[in-house]
């Protein structure tokens, strides 16, 4: 099973988006596990997941997510559209392609 962190300032609406992915998920048939941290937190299960991908609002937070990584699975930024209408089904498949290379 796939394990997915998104990082975000608070939770609230990162909370919706993890919903909304996981209801895709289902859709297709996959099993993953969504979590959605504060970047304070983030460090406490950095290390057991396969991909984190950060809200918009914290970009500027992403090389300090990448020196928690080191290097060890992929980080990227929501695409701020997907992230703004909370396109659960587009957030996971790109989160697969960069899981799956």
């Amino acid at each position: 099973m796939k394990k997915i962190l998104l990082v975000c300032a608070a939770g609230m609406s990162t909370s919706l988006l993890v919903n909304k992915m996981l209801e895709a998920a289902k859709n297709r048939g996959e099993e993953v596990e969504i979590a959605a941290l504060p970047i304070s937190e983030a460090k406490s299960v950095i290390d057991e997941v396969d991909l984190v991908l950060l809200g918009p609002q914290v970009r500027y937070q992403k090389k300090q997510v990448d020196s928690m990584v080191k290097g060890r699975v992929p980080v990227e930024v929501i695409e701020m559209r997907a992230y703004g209408t909370m396109d659960g089904e587009k957030v996971l498949g790109r989160a697969f392609e960069l899981i799956n290379g």
